[in-house]
């Protein structure tokens, strides 16, 4: 997630440079034929181009609009997820009670413990590469990486469960395929044994299977947008139009700047290029939006709202020894 007011210059053309290059390449060639070849029959009616630019309009707000909510809604679910941690934090303290007072805070230490392993099994999840995202496949990407480091992709699962679990229960843990369902799962079995034994009564342990129940839900949306991309069909439609406008772009203005004097045929490449690029760049912007996990400099910042979990709840525990709010690497959170 970028927090800075906006992007600057020095990073918005170096990311779009490649649009700019294939516009000077598109628009130059035709003007050059047509001023010193006399290939008048280059020049096109503006009409058509100015159809077709009309229909990539549509198209691309269209294709920003519904990637802008993907993105949204996933900001919304980590939303409802650092509100039920703290709900579960509170409700774990005031509800799982025992005579022992020194085992009751292990207790709630143990419980607490396993939510964070949760947040990191979950996140690592969702940092997981699919066919279909483009931060390490799209050079333009690929090269923005420079700028920032994705926790996720510079650490193992393995180590940092070794902070929350057992061993037993690790090795347990990353031996299943879904590992953050399983670590509810343990969540909700330790109610049950915790009830049994009379450490929770019937009505709280209702009141706290449900905080798990929620959980779950938050987690199967996350999973529903991690795994189910933008549909296929509409992103490959937006980039058919717009390189379809920005081929023809140069053609039509040929036809309206030659009818003004033969020097301004040379008009056809600034505006070719400018009118290109804003198109271009519109169908870039909803391309790495799509996908709010990815790891791209835009996406939810998973990792910083954990760690903000994890800081809350150890407070609520009473510790002393808090880590540390994660810090912004040129202006991006991750």
């Amino acid at each position: 997630m970028y927090i800075g007011i906006r992007y600057k210059l020095v990073h918005f053309i170096p990311w779009t440079r490649k649009k700019i290059y294939k516009m000077l390449l598109i628009s130059v060639i035709p003007t050059l034929l047509f001023y010193f070849f006399g290939w008048t029959w280059l020049a096109i009616p503006w009409v058509p181009v100015a159809l077709l630019g009309t229909a990539t309009a549509f198209i691309s707000g269209f294709n920003n609009t519904q990637t802008y909510n993907r993105l949204w809604e996933a900001r919304q679910i980590y939303g409802a997820i650092i509100n039920t941690s703290r709900a579960l934090g509170m409700m774990v303290k005031d509800f799982v009670r025992t005579d022992d007072k020194s085992q009751e805070r292990l207790l709630h230490k143990e419980i607490f413990y396993r939510h964070f392993a949760w947040l990191t099994a979950l996140r690592f999840q969702l940092r997981e590469s699919k066919a279909w995202e483009n931060v390490k496949t799209k050079s333009y990407n690929r090269e923005y990486l420079q700028y920032y480091t994705v926790p996720e992709w510079e650490s193992s699962l393995d180590e940092e469960l070794k902070l929350y679990l057992a061993e037993d229960e690790r090795q347990f843990i990353l031996s299943k395929k879904n590992k953050a369902v399983q670590i509810i799962a343990a969540q909700t079995d330790q109610l049950r044994k915790l009830n049994e034994a009379g450490a929770i009564s019937d009505f709280n342990y209702v009141a706290l299977e449900n905080q798990f129940k929620d959980l779950y839900d938050q987690q199967g949306k996350c999973e529903r947008i991690k795994n189910f991309p933008y549909p296929r069909q509409f992103a490959t439609i937006n980039i058919f139009f717009t390189n379809a406008f920005v081929m023809l772009l140069p053609f039509g203005f040929l036809n309206e700047f030659s009818k003004i004097g033969e020097n301004y045929i040379w008009f056809t490449i600034p505006f070719s290029v400018l009118t290109g690029w804003v198109f271009l760049v519109l169908q870039q912007i909803g391309e790495s939006t799509e996908n709010p996990f990815e790891g791209n400099a835009n996406d939810v910042s998973i990792t910083q709202i954990s760690r903000n979990i994890e800081i809350d709840l150890r407070d609520m525990l009473g510790e002393k020894d808090l880590p540390a709010p994660m810090a912004p690497v040129n202006d991006i959170l991750m």
